[in-house]
């Protein structure tokens, strides 16, 4: 049996309070992984710098391997843990900034990192959407990441699953008025590609914005394994078995029905 202990974060983070939020990340660390055997623990999107930074993203994006990630991934190093957390990131040129989450290993190291593709309103008038998707091999399973909005275009999960990725891990910055819609498609996520999902959204308010939390992890077909119902700090921590996935898909046929030759109009733009 090949198992994986994860744990999804619902916190509040500050907005432009990046010291702090940095700090209650660490002690979110330090509590999980000294409470419970743990693997990996994922963390909200932006959760370092908060959701509706603007133009000051230009001054709170981090390079990585950066400030952030050394500090944090000290802890994970501590704790022998996997550390996902949601940041801005930004290049060489320090214009070009991503929405990004960031997987920091064991051994402190950044271990991969995912630009979030599909950007919303505001959110493309500061970031630049990325273009790679592609699942990390650890030493703990093969891990896909996804950021928020991802969640809506069945696109991303999909491809992550025919390139192997048997956990996708989704940091988010979800709204309460949306939040009938993110429980179904965390559902559809999951039962459509016959994998585990550790769904990690934030909590709290911020101008334009009220945030849902409703953080949870699901099993393959769906079920919701465990879940934060209130809108409060807090975290979940599940064992998952990945050999269940394995007999998922032999009992569905749901990846081997498909019909590739018959879906040409997928990637057109229009």
């Amino acid at each position: 049996m090949r198992e994986l202990n994860v744990a999804v974060v619902q916190m509040k983070p500050e907005l432009a309070k990046m010291e702090a939020n940095v700090g209650k990340m660490a002690d979110f660390i330090a509590r999980i992984a000294t409470e419970q055997p743990v693997d990996i623990i994922v963390f909200p999107e932006l959760s370092v710098t908060g959701y509706e930074g603007g133009q000051r993203f230009a001054q709170m994006a981090q390079r990585v391997p950066g400030a952030v990630t050394n500090i944090l991934g000290q802890h994970a190093t501590e704790f022998g843990v996997y550390v996902l957390i949601g940041m801005a990131v930004k290049e060489k040129v320090e214009t070009v900034l991503y929405n990004s989450a960031v997987l920091i290993g064991p051994d402190g190291a950044v271990a991969g990192d995912y630009r979030k593709v599909h950007l919303q309103a505001e959110e493309r008038l500061v970031f630049r959407p990325g273009y790679r998707i592609a699942p990390i091999e650890t030493e703990v399973g093969v891990i896909g990441l996804m950021c928020g909005w991802d969640l809506t275009f069945p696109e991303i999960a999909r491809n992550l699953v025919l390139d192997g990725a048997e956990v996708l891990l989704l940091p988010a910055a979800w709204p309460a008025k949306d939040a009938d819609m993110w429980r179904t498609l965390l559902v559809a996520r999951a039962y459509e590609n016959d994998v585990f999902i550790a769904a990690a959204n934030r909590i709290g308010e911020e101008p334009s914005y009220t945030f849902a939390g409703q953080s949870a992890i699901l099993a393959p077909n769906g079920e919701v394994l465990a879940a934060l119902e209130e809108p409060e700090e807090g975290y979940v921590v599940v064992r998952l078995d990945l050999d269940e996935i394995r007999r998922r898909r032999e009992e569905t046929q749901i990846m081997l029905a498909r019909q590739p030759g018959s879906y040409r109009s997928i990637v057109k733009k229009y």
